[in-house]
């Protein structure tokens, strides 16, 4: 969603902001172009038949986008360096897959009649998305390749079902099971969850967390070491060297983004041995980084179990009566209330000020210094509703499931990250109740740019399922994120996240057929076609400018002529029958989609012929080019070692479109 000041890469001339579509005769040849605007104001115009050149800059704030001098080589070593960096990240994701490849995983057996008995026992319906996300799973587990799939689905959404599909079937598989969580509660939580739901089979579970004393963390790690213990849920604790398991073949990740840098490391190094599946209500931008980009396979649960509302969010500042209303409201229909404050020292405090404010509540505090079994205790009293109002840190980010509270107040919201308050959000409203998220932040002079932009993006996004949505706004506030190693922004902030990827995939690809990565070799889009006709989508067709640019990018970006297809009877339907300049576009790309896989640089036509320009790898083939010359040497010739002309009349312009395609298909069939 392009807006006018937006910053753009060009992949030839690097970061310019746009400012709008012109449309322009140049030649007596009307077409539109896009107007870029480059640091010392030069202006470039890029007509909409090289949109593909163009992709949104997403790295840094827009304000902060690096824009670049139109001429000069400063572009060109930036890209360069980019590409070097592209190549290496490549050549270690290619290690990685390469270890993966020959060590292979364990390929699990299909699922039988028992795996369908434990499934027939899940107490809801699958949504169609769960159900897509846990026949995802079971393919890649059928597979000897080792597994690494990204399941984001927001709290609730049935995400933890699908890793319990994967458990049963990697446990009744003879192997073990690890589930890694990020806090002492939710593996608390997650480890009753597994035992209800296997209590009918004969898998052993258990949970090794801090909750556990040193006598029973040693029965536990003996039994994964002698292979007596099936599936264990735990902690970072898990990620220990003392941690031995006898034949380990899954590991479960819950919110990766919570675990540190460190312990992402040792589970990259898992990579390469075992099944592993990431279950995250935001992926990080490195993880959807690296998803996006097809390193990692990705399922989307966006389908909300039915009766689900959307949380109602508010961003205000403190307000004493607002405050009294949000909570009195929640504990009049019986409800609670979680109030966050991330602060240990004056949560105290805190806690008395809203006794009196609301003298009906009943406070209770809770943060991660407290002993474990006060912890415990306290959140077991929220749970069975023996207080009303738990005043608290961000130890509850992480999945205590509470029914009936469904008003959350978080204090100082500015400070915490888009990630963590969609998290926070999504403790309440797990129940068919309406559910109120308050976030209360200082005067917006007090605040950062960033933290601006996440509170703007997080009230916003209301819906059900937005987890993925914020996700993406996530990887545009923080920039990208380098896909391995613990660097925040890097190239990707200098060039942009899109063309950073193309660079990667274009190294990747290189390297897998084993040819060493051309740097400096411009980024293959296919052939450029100039027929001389007007080919645009006319403002009186389609007066929105913002629609037209994005109708633009589809046409220009469509994988196969199935899909301009799809984009032309889509446009019928929403704008009318096609003028004849958009029937010239949309013929104009079939004809690059069909020259595409053949290595043609470029097709011109005018009213007496025109000419093929070959790329240096052209496919195609030249007995059938040295056959055409020879049986039609009046209307084809060669032209250089190149470039071959064919002549004939193609003054009407109606006619033109359909001569070159005749052209084309004698060429390649």
């Amino acid at each position: 969603e392009l807006t006018p000041g937006s910053p753009v890469v060009h992949e030839d001339h690097g970061v310019g902001r746009y400012l709008g579509l012109e449309t322009l005769t140049v030649g007596g040849l009307t077409t539109e172009f896009l107007t870029l605007e480059y640091a010392k104001g030069d202006k470039l115009y890029v007509p909409v038949s090289s949109l593909h050149l163009i992709s949104r800059y997403t790295g840094a704030s827009p304000e902060n986008a690096p824009l670049h001098r139109l001429g000069g080589d400063q572009w060109d070593k930036v890209k360069r360096k980019a590409a070097e960096k592209a190549c290496d990240v490549a050549a270690e994701l290619l290690d990685i897959y390469a270890r993966r490849a020959a060590r292979p995983g364990v390929a699990f057996p299909a699922p039988g009649e028992e795996y369908a008995a434990f499934a027939d026992a899940f107490e809801f319906e699958e949504t169609p998305d769960q159900q897509r996300a846990i026949e995802g799973v079971l393919v890649d587990m059928e597979d000897s390749k080792p597994m690494d799939r990204v399941v984001c689905g927001d709290v609730g959404f049935g995400k933890t079902e699908v890793a319990m599909r994967a458990a049963f079937v990697a446990a009744n598989g003879g192997r073990q099971v690890a589930v890694l969580v990020p806090t002492t509660l939710l593996a608390q939580q997650h480890f009753e969850n597994f035992s209800d739901r296997f209590a009918d089979w004969p898998i052993k579970i258990e949970s090794l967390s801090r909750f556990r004393n040193a006598k029973e963390q040693k029965v536990i790690l003996d039994g994964l070491a002698n292979g007596t213990l099936d599936i264990v849920v735990g902690t970072h604790k898990l990620l220990q060297p003392s941690v031995k398991f006898k034949n380990l073949g899954l590991v479960i990740i819950d919110e990766e983004h919570r675990f540190g840098v460190r312990h992402k490391e040792q589970m990259k190094s898992l990579r390469a041995e075992v099944d592993i599946l990431t279950l995250t209500a935001t992926p990080i931008p490195r993880t959807l980084n690296m998803a996006m980009s097809g390193l990692r396979d990705l399922s989307i649960i966006a389908t909300p179990p039915v009766e689900r509302h959307p949380i109602k969010t508010f961003v205000s500042p403190w307000n004493d009566a607002l405050i009294q209303e949000a909570v009195q409201r929640e504990l009049k229909r019986g409800g609670q209330v979680y109030f966050l404050h991330n602060e240990v020292e004056t949560i105290e405090n805190q806690a008395q000020k809203l006794e009196a404010l609301i003298p009906e509540a009943r406070v209770q505090i809770a943060h991660g210094q407290l002993r474990e079994r006060d912890l415990e205790r306290i959140m077991r009293d929220f749970y069975h509703q023996r207080f009303n109002l738990l005043v608290c840190t961000t130890i509850i980010e992480s999945g205590i499931d509470v029914p009936s509270a469904n008003t959350i107040v978080i204090n100082r919201a500015d400070k915490l990250g888009l990630a963590q308050l969609h998290q926070l959000r999504g403790r309440v409203g797990r129940s068919h109740h309406r559910a109120y998220a308050y976030l209360i932040t200082p005067p917006p002079k007090q605040m950062t740019e960033d933290a601006k932009k996440r509170l703007e993006a997080i009230e916003s996004m209301e819906d059900l399922g937005a987890g993925f949505t914020l996700a993406t706004h996530d990887l545009e506030i923080r920039g990208a994120g380098e896909l391995l190693g613990d660097e925040q922004s890097g190239q990707i902030h200098e060039i942009g996240f899109s063309l950073y990827m193309d660079l990667l995939e274009r190294a990747v690809q290189a390297l897998k057929a084993g040819r060493t990565p051309e740097l400096d070799r411009p980024l293959d889009h296919g052939a450029e076609i100039d027929l001389g006709l007007p080919a645009l989508l006319p403002s009186d067709y389609l007066p929105d400018v913002h629609t037209r640019l994005v109708m633009y990018k589809r046409i220009a970006n469509a994988k196969d002529q199935e899909a301009l297809r799809e984009i032309q009877v889509e446009m019928i339907d929403r704008f009318g029958l096609l003028p004849d300049p958009a029937k010239n576009l949309m013929a104009i790309t079939e004809i690059k989609l069909t020259v595409q896989p053949y290595g043609i640089k470029k097709i011109e036509a005018g009213p007496a012929g025109g000419r093929v320009i070959f790329g240096s790898d052209t496919k195609v083939d030249p007995k059938r080019l040295i056959k055409l010359i020879q049986t039609r040497p009046k209307e084809y010739k060669l032209d250089g070692g190149d470039k071959l002309r064919f002549f004939r009349d193609l003054s009407d312009p109606t006619q033109r479109i359909e001569q070159v395609g005749r052209v084309v298909e004698q060429l390649v069939g």
